[in-house]
């Protein structure tokens, strides 16, 4: 699937800028997630970079008969019976491996929605990892890559740096969740 994927990017004749950062561990954000050929797209660039890219689900999705086809693609189970715990659970995850690149679309749907989900930042502060942009510029057949961002702790500061990245994208379909995590918008800044 991701050969593919791969293939269709060059047939359509998308471009990559960017480079990926030289660190062996990282969360990618892929935004804006406003079509179905989002993934294709990502499964392109995964393939291009050979990436041991690794993805939240649902861990009901992790039994029996697909639980070992879910763990062998990536998939690390999400309890959302404890969802305090998501950040730490995966902080645990990036201290166990080597090397890892989690993917995550941070708007958590391609609904309409408000804000910016604050899973993949609770997270690259709990794994002491940085975060990379991936954006996908539908228009000018373009996907964007990084560069990484070191979080600081500061939301408002660290969103001000990924809102820079995503500003002059042009989306498949009109981006209807605000670049804003909950928290600033709350005043919070963690300032």
């Amino acid at each position: 699937m991701r050969w593919l994927a791969h293939v269709y990017l060059r047939l359509r004749r998308w471009r990559i800028d960017g480079e990926l950062p030289p660190e062996p561990k990282f969360v990618a954000i892929g935004a804006p997630h406003t079509s179905n050929w989002d993934f294709v797209v990502f499964l392109g660039v995964i393939h291009r970079f050979r990436l041991p890219a690794r993805y939240l689900g649902k861990h009901t999705l992790f039994r029996w008969p697909f639980g070992g086809l879910m763990r062998r693609l990536g998939g690390i189970p999400v309890r959302r019976d404890r969802p305090g715990s998501l950040a730490e659970d995966v902080a645990a995850e990036f201290r166990a491996a080597r090397t890892m690149v989690l993917m995550m679309a941070p708007e958590g749907t391609r609904d309409a929605t408000t804000s910016w989900k604050s899973g993949f930042y609770r997270i690259g502060l709990a794994a002491q990892v940085p975060i990379v942009p991936v954006a996908i510029d539908l228009a000018g057949r373009r996907v964007a890559i990084g560069p990484a961002i070191a979080l600081t702790g500061n939301v408002g500061a660290d969103m001000d740096r990924i809102r820079t990245i995503y500003a002059t994208l042009d989306p498949e379909h009109p981006v209807t969740a605000t670049i804003r995590l909950a928290e600033e918008t709350l005043g919070n800044d963690g300032a």
